[in-house]
C-alpha cells in the first residue's frame, strides 16, 4: 500500500506529525488535517498538504469525500483525561461524534481507504484487569475519556462489518518524545523535562508507585505504517482488528524520574503532593498480536528515548531557537 495517498487527522500535533513524516518516508503523498487547537504548523513536514479544519465539520467530511485516500491515519482527538470529565459533551463531540463522521465520509466515498484508529490502552482497559492487558480483557473505563475511545472503536467495527470498510484500531500506551505538550495529564515525560530544565523539582502525586507503559513516539509512527501495509484478519468482534501499541514494560513514576536522570545526567529532585482521586493504578499492554499480525515491536528503551526526549526540549532552550 506504500506510495499511495495518505491523510493524517490532527497531523499538527504530536503523534500526528510524526505519523506524517514517516508515512512521507515511505513514499506516500501526504495531506495533514488539523484546526491547530493544540498542534503547531511548525511540525507538519514541508512535503505535506495542510489543510486547516476541524474533523466535526462538513470540511473534514469533503476532504475525506474528495480525496480518495488510500491510508488515513486519525489522530484528531480530545486527549486530556481530566478534561473529559469536566466537560464529557465536548470530550464526546470530538472524539466519537467526529470519528464517526470521518468513517461515514469515507464509506460515502467509496474509495478503499484504510483507517487507523488512535485508541488508548491504559484508559480502555482500566484497573479491574491486572496488567499487562491484552486486546481481549474486558473493558471498563473510569473516564469518559476512555468511554469515548471505546464507543469509537464499537462504530469502527459496525463499520467494517456492515459495510465493508476497512479500518484498524492502535490502543497506544503511554507516548511519549520529541514534540509532546508540557501542559495536561498525557505529558508527564514533557512536563519532567521542563522540569529539569528550569532546575525545579519534579511533582510526583501519591507515594510514586503507580505505574505507566511508556512507548517512544517513533516507535508509535513506526505501527501507523505497518498497520498501513499488514494483511488483516477479516472484520469480526470488537477486537479483531485492534493492535496494543506498547512496550509490555511496567514503569512507576518514581523510576521514570530516576531513568530521567540517569538518561540526562542531571539530578531530578521531587517533591511529593496527595494522591490524585481516580488516578489510574497500574498500566501496561501486551504487543504480541501487534508483533505477529503488524510486523511490529518497539525498538526504542525507555533510556534510548528519554535521552532523546531530554535533548529535544534543551535544544528548544538553547539560545537563538526562539523558544
Amino acid at each position: 500500500m506504500s506510495g499511495g495517498r495518505a491523510l493524517v487527522t490532527g497531523g499538527a500535533g504530536f503523534i500526528g506529525s510524526h505519523v506524517a513524516e514517516l508515512l512521507l518516508a515511505d513514499g506516500y503523498a501526504v495531506t495533514v488535517f488539523d484546526n491547530l487547537s493544540s498542534g503547531r504548523q511548525e511540525n507538519i513536514p514541508p512535503a505535506a498538504t495542510f489543510v486547516h479544519g476541524d474533523v466535526t465539520t462538513d470540511a473534514a467530511s469533503g476532504v475525506v469525500r474528495e480525496g480518495r485516500f488510500d491510508v488515513i491515519a486519525h489522530l484528531a482527538a480530545q486527549i486530556d483525561v481530566r478534561r473529559s470529565v469536566t466537560d464529557p459533551v465536548a470530550d464526546a463531540t470530538i472524539n466519537v461524534l467526529g470519528t464517526l463522521r470521518l468513517v461515514e465520509a469515507v464509506r460515502a466515498s467509496g474509495a478503499k481507504t484504510r483507517v487507523i484508529f488512535a485508541s488508548t490502552g491504559g484508559a480502555l482497559y482500566g484497573d479491574f484487569a491486572t496488567p499487562p492487558n491484552a486486546e481481549t480483557v474486558p473493558k471498563d473505563p473510569e473516564s469518559p475519556y476512555g468511554i469515548a475511545k471505546l464507543s469509537a472503536e464499537y462504530y469502527l467495527t459496525y463499520e467494517a462489518r456492515l459495510h465493508g470498510v476497512d479500518t484498524v484500531a492502535l490502543r497506544y500506551a503511554n507516548v511519549y518524545g520529541p514534540r509532546q505538550d508540557p501542559h495536561g495529564e498525557a505529558g508527564v515525560v514533557a512536563i519532567f523535562c521542563g522540569r529539569v530544565l528550569d532546575g525545579r523539582p519534579v511533582t510526583i502525586f501519591g507515594d510514586g508507585q503507580q505505574t505507566r507503559d511508556y512507548v517512544f513516539v517513533k516507535d508509535v509512527a513506526r505501527a501507523n505504517v505497518a498497520a498501513a501495509r499488514a494483511t488483516l484478519p477479516p472484520p469480526g468482534r470488537l477486537d479483531a482488528r485492534a493492535f496494543n501499541i506498547g512496550t509490555g514494560i511496567e514503569t512507576s513514576v518514581t523510576a521514570l524520574a530516576a531513568a530521567l536522570g540517569a538518561a540526562t545526567g542531571r539530578p531530578v529532585p521531587a517533591a511529593h503532593a496527595p494522591a490524585r482521586p481516580g488516578e489510574q493504578l497500574r498500566s501496561s499492554v501486551t504487543i504480541g498480536k501487534a508483533a505477529s499480525v503488524l510486523g511490529w515491536t518497539p525498538c526504542t528503551g525507555l533510556a534510548e528515548g528519554l535521552a532523546e526526549t531530554y535533548s529535544w526540549f534543551a535544544g528548544r532552550r538553547a539560545p537563538g531557537t526562539g523558544r
